[in-house]
């Protein structure tokens, strides 16, 4: 018996409304053509403070669904991140739902080393990322801020590799048929669960 893959979709649009939203559902549904476990986080959808108050030096207790979120995120083997870039980066509250539970001694650990311990090592990740910069501009010009911060500064930091990127643009003028397109190439990632 094939052993599932384990795999979290996270949300991080506010609108349910939102492209991402619909390639999330067609990676979701990918996912489970391939008999993959998939449990989702809508970032929008939870309560909790995005504000880390004391930064990493006082614990803030973690609210309910931040507590169910994480353990998602450990129990998975591969994590799929939607979002828009928005001001060359990510929606804020995807960014606050990132400071509240990426902490010390959960995603990483000091260890007096100029480099932390990554305590998620073992996990993968894909960063679909939707915007209305052109793609060139994005990176050859902004030098891919929103996909640096979350694939960099974020996962990889953590140990999450590899980490893959699907870059959509534009999408405020995009036509019916691309955004079609774009919902068959999400859905076949999520039924290769990569």
């Amino acid at each position: 018996m094939q052993i599932m893959k384990k795999i979290v979709i996270i949300n991080g649009h506010p609108s349910e409304d939102s492209f991402n939203y619909a390639l999330a559902d067609s990676y979701e549904q990918g996912a489970l053509q391939s008999n993959a476990q998939v449990s989702k986080i809508d970032i929008g959808k939870l309560s909790f403070d995005p504000n880390l108050a004391h930064g990493y030096q006082k614990r803030i207790s973690l609210e309910p669904d931040l507590t169910e979120a994480l353990e998602k995120i450990k129990r998975a083997e591969h994590l799929a991140w939607f979002f828009p870039m928005w001001w060359y980066g990510c929606p804020a509250i995807m960014k606050g739902f990132i400071d509240r539970v990426f902490l010390p001694n959960i995603a990483f650990k000091f260890t007096g080393k100029p480099f932390p311990e990554k305590l998620f090592k073992g996990k993968t990740a894909r960063i679909i990322v939707t915007s209305d910069t052109p793609k060139w501009y994005n990176q050859w010009v902004m030098k891919n801020p929103a996909i640096n911060q979350l694939k960099k500064g974020t996962l990889e930091f953590c140990g999450i590799s590899p980490v893959k990127v699907s870059y959509i643009s534009p999408i405020k003028s995009s036509t019916k048929k691309f955004r079609q397109d774009w919902l068959n190439k999400i859905n076949g990632l999520g039924v290769q669960m990569h």
